[in-house]
């Protein structure tokens, strides 16, 4: 099976190293460039996990995810937050905000399939 991720990040050249990074492992990536087309790509097909970059512009990654578990239809899907903003308050605020995982950039390919396999895994279980 295939899963389906959403990476949500408005550098072009970081959503292209993650598909990359994850194409190869039999993950189907979508991509968007901020929370806004995040929100509309959702409209059409519900992921199986979310990638967020925390700092965009127009909609940043917190807000995104706050919305995102709000929705009944995205309420038990994985976050996984990923953000250049390393500090123990940072990773807290990622994680109130409903963030299942919060990475650090870079991330290695390891950490992140990683989070993925381990999030999924419990999806699977909880189904």
């Amino acid at each position: 099976m295939s899963w389906t991720v959403l990476v949500v990040d408005d550098e072009p050249m970081t959503r292209t190293l993650l598909q990359l990074m994850l194409a190869p492992a039999d993950y189907e990536v979508y991509e968007a460039g901020d929370g806004y087309e995040a929100l509309e790509k959702i409209e059409a097909h519900i992921p199986d996990i979310f990638v967020l970059d925390v700092m965009m512009p127009n909609m940043d990654g917190l807000t995104l995810c706050r919305m995102l578990r709000k929705r009944e239809d995205t309420v038990n899907v994985p976050i996984i937050l990923l953000s250049a903003k390393t500090t123990p308050e940072a990773i807290q605020e990622g994680l109130l905000a409903g963030a299942n995982r919060y990475l650090t950039k870079p991330v290695s390919r390891k950490d992140l399939l990683g989070s993925l396999g381990e999030l999924l895994a419990s999806v699977s279980v909880n189904a």
